[in-house]
């Protein structure tokens, strides 16, 4: 039997509120048959699970779902029971899975959520976006200065007509991350991940780069549905590849010639339609040693080249060069600082005692710390990724802080 790997988070409504000794139990077919409690910083260990065997995502024809399912239950004192259906195990490969939890409610007993199956499995609604520009052509779209990733966007749960459905803020680099989760198979070659990742990226810029739901009066960003947009899955499971891949290169986008907006970039499972990736057949030249560049070029043409976007900051400090041990500078001052903060979310962090601004082995082994509760390559060294993240705690942290003595 092929074994795939699990790590949950469990939070009370926000990032920066792990929740410690949590009770998690695992369910297959209704039966418990593992049962854990989280730790200070709201994590599991890492579970090993049954699974099916990957080759059954190495090609389109078999009829078998490539991965397992499993559903979990957690419990805390003082949150309400919540129930998530549908965790999605492959095989070899770490899965990622946040539960968020909610203060009791005298209404509800216990939240249930189903996770949905991933697009390659599911049946999912054709994109429509071909009769979509034809009936708003009249429409000029907003185009912004400039090609930006903002800290957050709103996902709008439904398709644009629809004004019930909820709309979720979500950190850009998760949404993008919980999309190429929930479009392709984690077990893929890396290189097949990363233009598939690439072009995810490239269709969510554009949407903001040209206003595109703003511009007719809506007030969300993108839609989940495959109908309009991409398939993005609330609390679906986050894989570990991806997850990596995707803090890499979440800045980077892909455009075609001298067309200053991100190609709006459209993908199919298979297909051999002009103007569309084909997921399969990426899967097959990334098999075949194509680089990402080579595969993207190849369903969208020559002129395809890879750019970089800048960030938007709403973050405290803005990113200046990577930090590493016996670096000495105000950076390094402000990153102790920070990392002592967010311990008070995190009390496994190592404390970093007296912050001098010199990058020891103390701020090492707490940047090391983080990085391996954030799901980060452990370095130790403060690159990018590391920093945008820290950021991103840091300002969740003085939220919660903030609203709770405010």
């Amino acid at each position: 039997m092929a074994k795939g790997y699990l790590k949950i988070n469990v939070y009370n409504d926000t990032v920066a509120n792990p929740v410690k000794n949590a009770t998690v139990n695992i369910l297959k077919n209704e039966q418990e048959i593992f049962t854990t409690t989280t730790n200070e910083n709201g994590q599991t260990e890492l579970i090993t699970l049954d699974t099916v065997n990957k080759s059954y995502s190495e090609e389109e024809q078999y009829g078998t779902r490539p991965y397992e399912t499993y559903d979990i239950v957690v419990t805390a004192l003082g949150l309400t029971n919540t129930r998530l259906n549908g965790v999605q195990i492959f095989d070899g490969v770490t899965s990622i899975q946040d539960i968020y939890m909610t203060s009791i409610d005298d209404t509800q007993t216990e939240d249930i959520e189903s996770i949905t199956p991933n697009t390659l499995w599911g049946d999912y609604p054709p994109n429509i976006w071909n009769e979509e520009t034809s009936e708003d052509q009249q429409i000029a779209p907003i185009i912004l200065k400039q090609v930006l990733v903002p800290p957050t966007i709103v996902v709008h749960d439904g398709i644009p007509s629809n004004s019930s459905a909820p709309n979720y803020t979500v950190q850009f680099t998760d949404y993008i991350k919980n999309v190429a989760s929930s479009e392709v198979y984690s077990t893929w070659p890396e290189e097949t991940i990363k233009a598939n990742i690439l072009a995810i990226i490239s269709f969510t810029l554009n949407r903001i780069y040209t206003e595109w739901y703003r511009s007719r009066g809506y007030d969300f960003t993108i839609t989940s549905t495959t109908s309009y947009d991409q398939k993005y899955t609330r609390n679906g499971t986050i894989f570990e590849p991806i997850s990596k891949i995707v803090d890499q290169i979440f800045t980077e986008y892909i455009r075609s010639g001298i067309r200053m907006e991100p190609l709006l970039a459209h993908y199919k499972s298979n297909t051999t339609e002009e103007g569309y990736l084909s997921q399969w057949g990426a899967k097959d030249l990334g098999d075949k040693g194509y680089t990402a560049l080579q595969i993207l070029r190849y369903y969208y043409g020559d002129n395809i080249n890879i750019y970089t976007a800048e960030t938007t900051q709403s973050y405290p400090y803005s990113f200046t060069s990577p930090l590493k041990e016996g670096d000495c500078s105000i950076d390094v001052y402000i990153l102790q600082n920070s990392l002592n903060y967010i311990r008070g979310s995190y009390p496994g962090i190592p404390v970093i005692q007296n912050p001098t601004g010199y990058f020891n082995n103390d701020t090492e082994d707490a940047v090391k710390t983080f990085q391996s509760i954030f799901s980060l390559s452990q370095t130790g060294t403060v690159n990018y990724q590391t920093w945008y993240k820290i950021s991103y705690i840091l300002s969740a942290v003085k939220d919660l802080t903030e609203s709770v003595y405010s």
